[in-house]
């Protein structure tokens, strides 16, 4: 049984509900709601997206919410409501001045926790944990505004090495740690980092929802990576520069001419302009639906996790793993702070020469049991266990 129950969650962050893409923080608000009362708020609209995004189904019903034509309160799930905020942000992130965007900041914040008690009293919420997932600008003033029993800083991604987060964030999200009851990270790197101005920092690890990536005989491997020729060694998700290092595809691909390089996933500018695109072995898929990437993993010899060391992704959990090894799958990838939990289930490589010499051990070893035993390794990171490690944090800091 969780630690906490019969509580009161209201949940903060960057990504709205409707966002198409996964996120941590709907996975774990799902996991919070099945013992406790969730209210989740979007994030508010800002002028500038009002403006630039004004034709977009999104934006049109916020501005209906705001406008009152539409109740901004939905039941989503048993104990678990969305909440549209009625209230329009200014924009405010290209102000320099550090004085003047605190001070607009503040404005903000203020109508933003008005928007939030408004819902809090209508659910009729009590002595609530607030969860903040890194809103570091929205959501900076709403302990002292809201008033939670305790307040939560979740750090699931180094945001200010980003270009947007960066020359603001790099002052206010650790003051925002210091000020959090408590911090709560999903690598070790990233709980390293907030202990440095929280010493109530915990590593909570990830949950993953691994449904989609089961290696049984109902997965078909697709035609168009059945058709390469052998060892296939792949990736699938986004080609972007700032996360995937391209040397050390080229290398691989150019020691190794007799393996394939699958790449399953759509492709920034960078890697359109690549010199990969011009190696007969290396095979660029194009982006798949997230339904039938377990089939494509299927289709590989090795799955690589070629990450490019920088300040944005050195301390990022890598979920693709988990996928990976799911799949049973041999996994390559590149060592970094986040990665040591799965040194006893993946080759992990510091050099590109390292690659080279790794993959061709998991090519000769790879047997049935040590998929078995990968698949069993997956399985421990459930968004159960995960939202249990919160608890459990949480907890510590109630007792004290």
């Amino acid at each position: 049984m969780p630690i906490i129950e019969n509580r009161d969650i209201v949940v903060v962050g960057q990504q709205p509900w409707d966002t198409p893409i996964g996120s941590n923080c709907k996975d774990l608000a799902l996991e919070f709601s099945k013992h406790n009362r969730v209210l989740y708020i979007n994030a508010p609209l800002d002028r500038r997206t009002k403006f630039q995004q004004r034709e977009t189904e999104g934006v049109k019903k916020r501005i209906r919410v705001i406008d009152g034509g539409q109740d901004g309160l939905e039941e989503i799930a048993p104990n678990l409501w969305m909440y549209y905020p009625d209230v329009l942000l200014e924009s405010i992130n290209f102000v320099k001045w550090t004085w003047i965007f605190r001070l607009l900041n503040k404005v903000n914040n203020r109508r933003f926790a008005k928007a939030i008690k408004k819902t809090i009293h209508r659910l009729d919420f009590q002595n609530f944990i607030l969860f903040n997932d890194s809103d570091m600008f929205r959501s900076y003033h709403l302990k002292a505004l809201l008033k939670p029993s305790v307040s939560v800083y979740y750090s699931r991604d180094n945001m200010i090495a980003t270009p947007y987060w960066g020359h603001h964030g790099k002052y206010l999200e650790p003051e925002l740690i210091k000020n959090s009851d408590l911090c709560v990270a999903n690598s070790v790197y990233l709980a390293n980092y907030c202990r440095t101005y929280n010493p109530n920092s915990f590593y909570v690890g990830q949950g993953c929802d691994l449904t989609l990536f089961k290696n049984d005989d109902s997965v078909q491997i697709p035609a168009d990576v059945a058709s390469i020729k052998k060892p296939v060694l792949g990736y699938v998700g986004a080609l972007l520069s700032i996360r995937l290092n391209e040397n050390i595809l080229l290398y691989l691909a150019e020691q190794r001419p007799d393996w394939s390089i699958v790449l399953v996933g759509p492709e920034d500018d960078d890697f359109k302009n690549s010199k990969l695109h011009q190696l007969r072995n290396v095979h660029f898929l194009g982006p798949k639906k997230p339904d039938v990437l377990a089939a494509y993993i299927k289709g590989f010899d090795i799955c690589l996790n070629p990450q490019a060391v920088n300040p944005l992704t050195i301390g990022n959990y890598p979920r693709k793993i988990d996928e990976y090894l799911a799949m049973g799958k041999p996994t390559l990838a590149t060592k970094t702070e986040a990665i040591d939990i799965f040194n006893d289930h993946v080759y992990i490589a510091e050099t590109k020469e390292e690659y080279v010499t790794l993959a061709d051990k998991a090519l000769v070893e790879n047997n049935s049991d040590l998929a078995n035993k990968r698949i069993a390794f997956a399985k421990t990171h459930t968004w159960q266990k995960n939202a249990e490690e919160i608890y459990k944090a949480i907890a510590q800091i109630e007792k004290k």
